[in-house]
């Protein structure tokens, strides 16, 4: 069963896939469409595409536990998405997952176009490994 990984975000939504046996994580590119329904539409095509069961969507908390405006404008994107496709939709908590993706560029000196084109994606698959981890 494949899963797919979503850090939805306002300039770009990163993506990444499982494989089959739910061990291991891949990138995917991300998408630079902007408004929402086009996002949910994407990533719908994008789900169907990859024949997945489940969709890991990134669900932003404040450090408090709290869940702001960020959080709230991701609940209604899950929303959207569920009127395109029928996978189940988890949100899960992405605290940190960009300051890990930053942190893994730093270390690889990965700079510029290449990593802004890259750290949401990259976002994406730490958030979706750590759905993975959890469930082992």
């Amino acid at each position: 069963m494949r899963i797919l990984g979503v850090d939805f975000g306002d300039s770009r939504t990163g993506y990444a896939v499982s494989d089959p046996l739910g061990f291991g994580v891949t990138t995917l590119p991300a998408c630079k469409e902007k408004g929402m329904a086009k996002v949910a539409d994407h990533t719908a095509a994008l789900a169907k595409e990859k024949e997945v069961s489940l969709i890991v969507l990134g669900y932003p908390k404040n450090m408090n536990g709290t869940v702001g405006p960020r959080g709230e404008k991701t609940k209604a994107f899950a929303e959207l998405l569920k009127e395109r496709i029928s996978v189940e939709i988890k949100l899960w908590d992405e605290r940190l997952t960009t300051v890990s993706a930053h942190l893994l560029m730093n270390e690889t000196n990965v700079r510029g176009k290449k990593r802004k084109e890259s750290v949401d994606s990259i976002s994406a698959a730490y958030l979706l490994q750590s759905y993975l981890d959890s469930v082992k």
